[in-house]
Protein backbone atom coordinates (compact mmCIF):
# COMPACT_ATOMS: atom_id res chain seq x y z
CA UNK A 1 0.00 0.00 0.00
CA UNK A 2 3.36 2.43 1.14
CA UNK A 3 4.14 1.77 -2.41
CA UNK A 4 1.39 2.12 -4.32
CA UNK A 5 1.01 5.60 -2.28
CA UNK A 6 4.25 7.12 -3.61
CA UNK A 7 3.63 5.60 -6.95
CA UNK A 8 0.22 7.86 -7.36
CA UNK A 9 1.87 10.59 -5.51
CA UNK A 10 5.08 10.96 -8.36
CA UNK A 11 1.99 10.76 -11.17
CA UNK A 12 -0.03 13.88 -9.03
CA UNK A 13 3.43 15.76 -8.93
CA UNK A 14 3.97 14.90 -12.44
CA UNK A 15 0.37 16.09 -14.14
CA UNK A 16 1.36 19.54 -11.14
CA UNK A 17 4.23 19.86 -13.33
CA UNK A 18 2.64 19.42 -16.58
CA UNK A 19 -0.15 21.85 -15.81
CA UNK A 20 2.10 25.04 -14.82
CA UNK A 21 4.09 24.19 -18.19
CA UNK A 22 0.69 24.21 -19.99
CA UNK A 23 0.13 27.45 -18.60
CA UNK A 24 3.21 29.19 -18.91
CA UNK A 25 2.87 28.28 -22.94
CA UNK A 26 -0.69 29.87 -23.02
CA UNK A 27 1.07 32.94 -21.37
CA UNK A 28 3.81 32.56 -23.82
CA UNK A 29 1.38 32.08 -27.00
CA UNK A 30 -0.34 35.54 -26.15
CA UNK A 31 3.70 36.94 -25.90
CA UNK A 32 3.81 37.05 -22.12
CA UNK A 33 1.40 39.79 -22.07
CA UNK A 34 -1.27 38.92 -19.46
CA UNK A 35 -0.83 41.21 -16.95
CA UNK A 36 -0.36 44.82 -18.88
CA UNK A 37 -1.69 47.63 -17.37
CA UNK A 38 -4.44 49.46 -18.53
CA UNK A 39 -3.96 52.39 -20.65
CA UNK A 40 -6.14 55.81 -20.90
CA UNK A 41 -5.94 57.43 -23.93
CA UNK A 42 -7.52 61.22 -25.03
CA UNK A 43 -8.89 61.02 -28.64
CA UNK A 44 -11.56 63.93 -30.51
CA UNK A 45 -14.08 63.28 -32.78
CA UNK A 46 -11.84 63.46 -36.05
CA UNK A 47 -10.39 60.65 -38.72
CA UNK A 48 -6.90 60.56 -36.85
CA UNK A 49 -8.86 58.77 -33.83
CA UNK A 50 -10.88 55.95 -35.89
CA UNK A 51 -8.55 53.28 -36.08
CA UNK A 52 -8.10 53.38 -32.11
CA UNK A 53 -11.92 53.29 -32.09
CA UNK A 54 -11.86 50.33 -34.43
CA UNK A 55 -8.97 48.64 -32.63
CA UNK A 56 -11.72 49.37 -29.34
CA UNK A 57 -14.78 48.04 -30.82
CA UNK A 58 -13.40 44.92 -32.99
CA UNK A 59 -11.48 43.77 -29.98
CA UNK A 60 -8.06 43.96 -31.20
CA UNK A 61 -6.92 45.60 -28.17
CA UNK A 62 -8.30 42.50 -26.43
CA UNK A 63 -6.57 40.26 -28.77
CA UNK A 64 -3.35 41.54 -27.96
CA UNK A 65 -4.12 41.17 -24.28
CA UNK A 66 -3.98 45.34 -23.43
CA UNK A 67 -6.94 47.58 -21.72
CA UNK A 68 -7.40 50.70 -23.37
CA UNK A 69 -9.65 53.21 -22.25
CA UNK A 70 -10.58 55.40 -25.19
CA UNK A 71 -11.92 59.30 -23.46
CA UNK A 72 -13.47 61.54 -25.54
CA UNK A 73 -12.77 65.00 -25.61
CA UNK A 74 -14.24 68.04 -28.40
CA UNK A 75 -10.98 70.40 -27.79
CA UNK A 76 -7.84 70.13 -27.57
CA UNK A 77 -7.78 72.27 -24.76
CA UNK A 78 -9.82 69.93 -22.50
CA UNK A 79 -7.60 67.49 -23.75
CA UNK A 80 -4.09 68.62 -22.63
CA UNK A 81 -5.43 69.77 -19.40
CA UNK A 82 -6.60 65.53 -18.61
CA UNK A 83 -2.86 64.65 -19.96
CA UNK A 84 -1.48 67.34 -17.73
CA UNK A 85 -3.38 66.05 -14.51
CA UNK A 86 -2.27 62.64 -15.10
CA UNK A 87 -6.08 61.37 -16.16
CA UNK A 88 -4.39 60.16 -19.48
CA UNK A 89 -1.34 58.06 -20.15
CA UNK A 90 -1.60 59.58 -24.34
CA UNK A 91 -3.69 61.03 -26.72
CA UNK A 92 -4.01 62.27 -30.23
CA UNK A 93 -2.54 65.20 -30.45
CA UNK A 94 0.32 67.20 -32.76
CA UNK A 95 3.68 68.55 -32.45
CA UNK A 96 2.85 71.94 -30.95
CA UNK A 97 1.16 70.22 -27.62
CA UNK A 98 4.25 68.38 -27.55
CA UNK A 99 5.96 71.38 -27.38
CA UNK A 100 4.38 73.19 -25.10
CA UNK A 101 4.51 70.85 -22.53
CA UNK A 102 7.99 70.42 -22.84
CA UNK A 103 8.18 74.33 -22.44
CA UNK A 104 6.12 73.87 -19.07
CA UNK A 105 8.17 71.15 -18.13
CA UNK A 106 5.49 68.49 -18.36
CA UNK A 107 7.85 65.43 -20.20
CA UNK A 108 5.70 63.80 -23.48
CA UNK A 109 7.24 61.77 -26.44
CA UNK A 110 5.73 61.68 -29.95
CA UNK A 111 5.68 57.71 -30.58
CA UNK A 112 3.78 57.85 -33.54
CA UNK A 113 2.39 60.19 -36.58
CA UNK A 114 -1.70 59.91 -37.02
CA UNK A 115 -3.41 60.26 -40.64
CA UNK A 116 -5.58 63.49 -40.18
CA UNK A 117 -6.88 66.42 -42.45
CA UNK A 118 -7.42 70.09 -41.83
CA UNK A 119 -9.21 72.20 -44.46
CA UNK A 120 -9.41 75.88 -44.30
CA UNK A 121 -13.12 76.98 -45.73
CA UNK A 122 -15.14 79.89 -46.46
CA UNK A 123 -18.61 80.07 -45.71
CA UNK A 124 -21.39 78.94 -48.16
CA UNK A 125 -23.28 82.56 -47.89
CA UNK A 126 -19.64 84.41 -47.85
CA UNK A 127 -18.47 86.47 -50.90
CA UNK A 128 -14.94 84.62 -50.27
CA UNK A 129 -14.04 82.47 -53.50
CA UNK A 130 -9.91 82.26 -52.42
CA UNK A 131 -7.83 83.17 -50.16
CA UNK A 132 -7.07 86.44 -51.19
CA UNK A 133 -10.52 87.14 -50.04
CA UNK A 134 -10.03 86.26 -46.37
CA UNK A 135 -8.08 89.06 -45.71
CA UNK A 136 -9.60 91.09 -42.60
CA UNK A 137 -12.34 88.57 -42.45
CA UNK A 138 -13.21 86.72 -39.20
CA UNK A 139 -12.05 83.19 -39.03
CA UNK A 140 -12.66 80.53 -36.86
CA UNK A 141 -9.55 78.67 -35.57
CA UNK A 142 -8.23 76.69 -31.79
CA UNK A 143 -5.82 79.24 -30.92
CA UNK A 144 -2.14 77.47 -30.65
CA UNK A 145 -3.00 74.42 -31.97
CA UNK A 146 -2.35 71.84 -34.95
CA UNK A 147 -5.38 74.57 -36.37
CA UNK A 148 -3.43 77.02 -36.29
CA UNK A 149 -0.59 76.16 -37.60
CA UNK A 150 -2.55 74.66 -40.11
CA UNK A 151 -3.66 78.16 -41.26
CA UNK A 152 -1.23 79.76 -41.15
CA UNK A 153 0.89 77.69 -43.40
CA UNK A 154 -1.90 77.84 -45.69
CA UNK A 155 -1.78 81.50 -45.83
CA UNK A 156 1.47 81.35 -46.36
CA UNK A 157 1.51 79.39 -49.24
CA UNK A 158 -0.78 82.34 -50.63
CA UNK A 159 1.78 85.16 -49.69
CA UNK A 160 -0.74 86.00 -46.55
CA UNK A 161 0.17 86.02 -42.99
CA UNK A 162 -2.17 85.38 -39.79
CA UNK A 163 -2.01 88.82 -39.39
CA UNK A 164 -4.16 89.15 -42.54
CA UNK A 165 -7.08 87.57 -40.94
CA UNK A 166 -9.27 88.70 -38.00
CA UNK A 167 -8.54 84.96 -36.07
CA UNK A 168 -11.68 83.65 -33.82
CA UNK A 169 -11.07 81.37 -31.10
CA UNK A 170 -13.65 78.69 -30.98
CA UNK A 171 -11.80 75.73 -29.39
CA UNK A 172 -14.82 73.32 -29.92
CA UNK A 173 -14.86 72.06 -33.09
CA UNK A 174 -18.70 71.03 -33.30
CA UNK A 175 -19.03 75.23 -32.05
CA UNK A 176 -16.73 76.15 -35.05
CA UNK A 177 -18.82 73.84 -38.01
CA UNK A 178 -22.01 75.30 -36.07
CA UNK A 179 -21.02 79.01 -36.88
CA UNK A 180 -19.71 78.05 -40.06
CA UNK A 181 -22.74 76.58 -41.65
CA UNK A 182 -25.07 78.93 -39.91
CA UNK A 183 -22.72 82.08 -41.47
CA UNK A 184 -21.56 83.81 -38.08
CA UNK A 185 -18.21 83.16 -39.00
CA UNK A 186 -16.87 84.21 -42.92
CA UNK A 187 -14.06 80.99 -42.83
CA UNK A 188 -12.81 78.29 -40.54
CA UNK A 189 -10.43 75.59 -40.43
CA UNK A 190 -11.87 71.94 -39.54
CA UNK A 191 -10.37 68.41 -39.20
CA UNK A 192 -12.05 65.78 -41.01
CA UNK A 193 -14.51 64.50 -41.11
CA UNK A 194 -16.30 67.92 -40.24
CA UNK A 195 -14.69 69.95 -42.83
CA UNK A 196 -16.39 67.06 -45.33
CA UNK A 197 -19.65 68.27 -43.77
CA UNK A 198 -19.29 71.37 -44.33
CA UNK A 199 -18.44 71.10 -47.85
CA UNK A 200 -21.31 69.19 -48.55
CA UNK A 201 -23.46 71.82 -46.60
CA UNK A 202 -22.00 74.82 -49.08
CA UNK A 203 -19.04 75.69 -47.67
CA UNK A 204 -15.58 76.46 -49.70
CA UNK A 205 -12.87 74.53 -49.54
CA UNK A 206 -9.66 77.19 -50.20
CA UNK A 207 -6.87 74.82 -49.25
CA UNK A 208 -5.74 72.09 -46.80
CA UNK A 209 -3.11 70.58 -45.11
CA UNK A 210 -3.22 67.34 -48.00
CA UNK A 211 -2.69 69.92 -50.40
CA UNK A 212 0.80 71.69 -48.64
CA UNK A 213 2.03 67.61 -47.59
CA UNK A 214 2.00 68.59 -43.89
CA UNK A 215 0.86 66.57 -41.18
CA UNK A 216 1.58 67.98 -37.56
CA UNK A 217 -0.58 65.09 -36.26
CA UNK A 218 0.62 63.05 -33.48
CA UNK A 219 -0.03 60.40 -30.99
CA UNK A 220 1.77 61.31 -27.48
CA UNK A 221 2.30 59.90 -24.27
CA UNK A 222 4.01 61.09 -20.86
CA UNK A 223 7.33 59.89 -20.27
CA UNK A 224 6.49 57.91 -17.11
CA UNK A 225 4.02 55.88 -19.72
CA UNK A 226 6.86 55.66 -22.20
CA UNK A 227 8.78 53.92 -19.53
CA UNK A 228 6.58 52.32 -17.36
CA UNK A 229 4.52 50.80 -19.92
CA UNK A 230 6.54 49.98 -22.87
CA UNK A 231 4.47 46.37 -23.58
CA UNK A 232 1.28 48.03 -23.32
CA UNK A 233 2.53 50.75 -26.00
CA UNK A 234 3.83 47.67 -28.41
CA UNK A 235 0.58 46.07 -27.92
CA UNK A 236 -1.52 48.86 -28.42
CA UNK A 237 0.22 49.57 -31.87
CA UNK A 238 0.03 45.54 -32.88
CA UNK A 239 -3.74 46.66 -32.58
CA UNK A 240 -3.50 49.48 -34.00
CA UNK A 241 -1.76 48.09 -36.97
CA UNK A 242 -4.72 45.57 -37.08
CA UNK A 243 -7.19 48.30 -37.10
CA UNK A 244 -5.35 49.90 -40.15
CA UNK A 245 -5.55 46.27 -42.21
CA UNK A 246 -9.71 46.50 -41.35
CA UNK A 247 -9.88 50.02 -42.37
CA UNK A 248 -8.38 49.24 -46.01
CA UNK A 249 -10.69 45.77 -46.87
CA UNK A 250 -14.14 46.50 -44.78
CA UNK A 251 -16.34 48.89 -46.94
CA UNK A 252 -17.27 51.73 -44.83
CA UNK A 253 -20.70 50.84 -44.62
CA UNK A 254 -20.01 48.22 -42.34
CA UNK A 255 -18.64 49.98 -39.86
CA UNK A 256 -20.06 53.44 -40.45
CA UNK A 257 -22.58 53.03 -37.55
CA UNK A 258 -19.96 51.93 -35.70
CA UNK A 259 -18.10 55.39 -36.10
CA UNK A 260 -21.53 57.57 -34.79
CA UNK A 261 -21.94 55.64 -31.74
CA UNK A 262 -18.68 55.11 -30.78
CA UNK A 263 -16.44 57.88 -32.07
CA UNK A 264 -18.36 60.97 -31.42
CA UNK A 265 -19.09 61.40 -35.05
CA UNK A 266 -22.17 63.18 -36.01
CA UNK A 267 -24.79 61.56 -37.81
CA UNK A 268 -24.22 64.18 -41.19
CA UNK A 269 -21.48 61.92 -42.22
CA UNK A 270 -22.95 58.82 -42.66
CA UNK A 271 -23.00 59.33 -46.34
CA UNK A 272 -20.26 61.88 -46.63
CA UNK A 273 -17.09 60.83 -44.74
CA UNK A 274 -14.00 60.54 -46.47
CA UNK A 275 -11.31 58.53 -44.82
CA UNK A 276 -7.19 59.04 -45.47
CA UNK A 277 -5.26 56.24 -46.65
CA UNK A 278 -4.11 55.11 -42.97
CA UNK A 279 -0.59 53.97 -42.63
CA UNK A 280 0.48 51.90 -39.84
CA UNK A 281 2.34 53.03 -36.91
CA UNK A 282 5.18 55.05 -38.41
CA UNK A 283 7.22 57.95 -36.87
CA UNK A 284 6.51 61.46 -37.94
CA UNK A 285 9.20 62.96 -40.34
CA UNK A 286 11.64 65.61 -39.36
CA UNK A 287 10.76 68.09 -41.35
CA UNK A 288 7.00 68.31 -39.94
CA UNK A 289 8.63 68.84 -36.50
CA UNK A 290 11.29 71.08 -37.44
CA UNK A 291 8.88 72.99 -39.37
CA UNK A 292 6.52 72.90 -36.43
CA UNK A 293 9.03 74.24 -34.04
CA UNK A 294 10.38 77.11 -35.60
CA UNK A 295 6.94 78.36 -36.17
CA UNK A 296 6.16 78.34 -32.36
CA UNK A 297 10.05 79.58 -31.72
CA UNK A 298 9.17 82.54 -33.92
CA UNK A 299 6.33 83.30 -32.97
CA UNK A 300 7.99 83.50 -29.26
CA UNK A 301 5.30 80.77 -28.07
CA UNK A 302 7.68 78.72 -26.78
CA UNK A 303 11.62 79.41 -25.32
CA UNK A 304 13.93 76.90 -26.75
CA UNK A 305 14.32 75.55 -30.37
CA UNK A 306 13.46 71.69 -29.63
CA UNK A 307 15.16 69.40 -31.81
CA UNK A 308 13.70 65.79 -33.45
CA UNK A 309 15.49 63.62 -30.58
CA UNK A 310 13.68 65.95 -27.99
CA UNK A 311 10.29 65.13 -28.82
CA UNK A 312 10.21 62.12 -30.48
CA UNK A 313 10.79 58.48 -29.05
CA UNK A 314 11.99 55.71 -31.61
CA UNK A 315 11.86 52.55 -29.84
CA UNK A 316 8.09 51.53 -30.42
CA UNK A 317 8.22 52.23 -34.54
CA UNK A 318 9.97 52.96 -37.78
Amino acid sequence: MKRLFYILLGVCVLFSFAGCSNKKEVAQDHGGMKDLDTMTIGILPDVDSIPFVIAQEKGFFHEEGVTVNLEHFKSPVDRDSALQSGNLDGAISDVLAAAFAHDNNFKVKIISMTNGSYKLLAGKDSEIIDLQGLKGKDVAISKNTIIEYTTDQILIEKGLTGEDIHKVVIPKIPARLEMLQNGKIDGATLPEPLATIAIKSGAKLLNSSDRLGINPGVLIFTSQSVEEKAQEIEAMFRAYNKAIDYLKKEPIENYIDLLIEKAGLPEAVRDVIELPDYTKATLPTEKDVVEVIKWLYDKQLIKKQYGFQDLVEEKFVR
